[in-house]
C-alpha cells in the first residue's frame, strides 16, 4: 500500500463491514456513499469509518480499493437495487414453499452492479438448496448464493432495539461475536430468568460479555456472596453486593441488616463462602 493509501471502513446493508484502501486519496467523510471494488466487479456502501481507527480494526487479508464516491445516478441505482431485493424475497419465499424445504429466509442482498444476489436464510439442519439455486439462477440469470446464518446474525441483519431501549449491540458496534454463557449472569447477580437475559435472537445478552470483566473486577474487592461476617458485636452474612454503591448488603442473627464497605467487610469476615 501505497504512502498515500487511506483506510475507511465501509457498511453495507446488514452491518457487513470491510475495509477498503482509498489510493486516489478522495476526501472522503463518515455517512459518504463510496463506490467499491468488490469480489467480481464492485459495490456500494457508506463510509463508517475514517481515519487512524481504522487501522485497529484491520485484520488479515487482501484489502480492495474505493474506486470513487457515490454520484446521484449511483444512489439512485442504489433505490431501484433496494427494490428488486423486495422483490426478490417474495419470489424466493415462494420457491421455497414449492419445494417444501425447511429453511426461513431472512434477507436478501444484490451486489451494487447486479452481479451477485445473496439470500441469507436460518435453518435447524443443512439444507439440499440446489434445484431452489438453479430455479433462482433462471429468473435473475445472475450469479446466486445461498448462504445460512445462526440466530445472532439474522438479529444483526434484521436490526432492533435490545430490552434497555436502545439500538442492539450486534448492529451498532459489535462486529465479531463471542461466547457467552449463564456463569457470566451469575457472576453479575442476574436472575437466570430467560426473557430477562436473552436478546432478540433468542441467545444470551451480548453486554453480558463486554461487562463482564469490570462486575468480576469490581467483586474481586468483595469477599464472596455467602461469606460470614463480624461486625461489631453482631454476626451476620453477606448476601448482595451493589456495584454502584460499591457496598455489600450484609443480614444479622438479630434480623437486621447493613450496608459496609468493602473494607468492613474484609476487616470483619470470619469465614469465606465456599
Amino acid at each position: 500500500m501505497s504512502k498515500n493509501s487511506k483506510l475507511v471502513e465501509v457498511a453495507f446493508k446488514g452491518e457487513r463491514k470491510a475495509i477498503f484502501k482509498d489510493r486516489n486519496d478522495v476526501e472522503i467523510h463518515e455517512g459518504e456513499y463510496v463506490v467499491v471494488e468488490a469480489e467480481r466487479g464492485y459495490d456500494l456502501g457508506k463510509a463508517s469509518c475514517v481515519g487512524s481507527l481504522v487501522k485497529l480494526k484491520r485484520g488479515k487479508g487482501e484489502t480492495r480499493n474505493i474506486i470513487r464516491k457515490a454520484q446521484d445516478t449511483d444512489l439512485e441505482n442504489l433505490k431501484k437495487n433496494q427494490e428488486k431485493e423486495k422483490a426478490a424475497f417474495k419470489v424466493c419465499r415462494e420457491k421455497i414453499k414449492h419445494f417444501k424445504l425447511d429453511m426461513k429466509l431472512v434477507d436478501v442482498e444484490m451486489q451494487f452492479d447486479g452481479s451477485k444476489i445473496t439470500f441469507f436464510f436460518t435453518a435447524a439442519q443443512r439444507v439440499d438448496f440446489r434445484e431452489l439455486v438453479k430455479d433462482l439462477a433462471a429468473v435473475y440469470r445472475t450469479r446466486i448464493e445461498l448462504r445460512q446464518i445462526g440466530v445472532r446474525d439474522e438479529a444483526k441483519r434484521i436490526g432492533g432495539c435490545g430490552v434497555c431501549g436502545r439500538k442492539q449491540c450486534c448492529d451498532a458496534f459489535l462486529s465479531e461475536f463471542e461466547q457467552i454463557t449463564t456463569q457470566m449472569a451469575k457472576d453479575q447477580q442476574l436472575a437466570l430468568n430467560p426473557t430477562k437475559i436473552s436478546g432478540n435472537c433468542g441467545r444470551l445478552l451480548c453486554c453480558l460479555r463486554y461487562e463482564n470483566e469490570m462486575y468480576l473486577q469490581i467483586f474481586s474487592d468483595f469477599p464472596p456472596i455467602g461469606s460470614r461476617v463480624n461486625h461489631g458485636v453482631k454476626q451476620g452474612t453477606l448476601s448482595y453486593v451493589n456495584i454502584f454503591q460499591l457496598k455489600g448488603l450484609v443480614h444479622f442473627s438479630d434480623n437486621s441488616q447493613e450496608w459496609l464497605t468493602p473494607e468492613e467487610l474484609k476487616k470483619g469476615t470470619l469465614e469465606y463462602a465456599t
